[in-house]
């Protein structure tokens, strides 16, 4: 048993909570893996894992065994890394998720740089504004803006957003400026963005001397992806509230209306994420510092 390979094959098992998963992110047939965890298992004495037709489970011996060995791994490849990284350039794929509007109007016009940069890097993006499954899914890491939730992973902020409230000339003519927040109470039609995992619609939020207002109406229309949610605003199906990098472009040539300026909400952090219990390859350690170097001034 090469006990090497069988320790990182198990690791990756209870990471993706799948065998297959697991496989193919290892690049290796599902039997081939499965072989190499039931020698482990032999080889220790003891049931690591539990298997069902329908998932994978880790037992408390294979919970212990792994916490024990992750650092094990950890420290190996950090070993390796150290005599690697001096003479090898960074190299190999690199799995990248993030929202719609800040890949289309921040990530991709910048990615020529990166890419110019790093020529053996290649980058494989996944554009949603649905939250991924970071482990499961293979992902080497996640922008997202907003607040963060999940404490068991590492995250770093690249930057803040300023917000915009805005909506078409068209729109503004008809239904009027609103000349404080809360007169979009009266008769105004906005444009929710809907968060995609659960649909709950984001309250209107502004900021002034430090007050803080919410507003919480019945929205028009509806949208739980961020280029939708500004093609909706474009369209002028109503007011909304977006990121200025997103909203710029429209709002310099006129086809929106910036409103409610003294009452601009406060910035949106930013962040990259990235599993804490995966090893950080070089590849990825570039890139999280190209985007700390790079995104601040195009959030902003």
């Amino acid at each position: 048993m090469n006990q090497l390979l069988a320790i990182r094959a198990f690791a990756r098992v209870v990471e993706a909570g799948s065998f297959t998963k697991a496989a193919d992110s290892l690049d290796m047939p599902n039997a081939s893996l499965s072989k190499l965890v039931q020698e482990l298992e032999s080889h220790l004495g003891v049931r690591l894992l539990q298997r069902t037709t329908r998932r994978v489970t880790v037992t408390p011996d294979g919970q212990d065994y792994y916490e024990k060995t992750a650092l094990i791994l950890r420290n190996l490849e950090d070993v390796d890394t150290s005599f690697n990284i001096a003479r090898s350039k960074p190299r190999g794929q690199l799995r990248v998720d993030t929202g719609g509007s800040t890949a289309s109007e921040v990530l991709i016009p910048a990615l020529p740089e990166f890419l110019a940069r790093y020529p053996d890097i290649r980058i494989d993006l996944g554009v949603s504004d649905r939250s991924v499954d970071m482990v499961s899914d293979n992902v080497d890491c996640v922008i997202r803006g907003g607040p963060l939730d999940n404490s068991s992973l590492v995250a770093r902020l690249i930057g803040e957003a300023k917000m915009v409230t805005c909506a078409t000339p068209e729109y503004l003519k008809q239904y009027g400026v609103p000349a404080y927040p809360e007169e979009l109470k009266n008769g105004h039609r906005l444009v929710a963005y809907m968060l995609a995992q659960s649909g709950r619609a984001i309250p209107f939020r502004f900021l002034r001397d430090g007050e803080k207002t919410e507003i919480k109406i019945e929205h028009r229309i509806g949208v739980n992806e961020s280029n939708g949610h500004m093609a909706a605003g474009l369209a002028g199906l109503g007011i909304i509230q977006t990121f200025a990098y997103a909203a710029g472009a429209a709002i310099k040539d006129g086809t929106l209306v910036e409103i409610l300026q003294p009452w601009r909400p406060a910035p949106y952090p930013f962040h990259v994420v990235y599993p804490q219990n995966r090893h950080v390859p070089q590849r990825l350690r570039v890139f999280i510092d190209w985007l700390v170097e790079t995104f601040p001034q195009r959030l902003g």
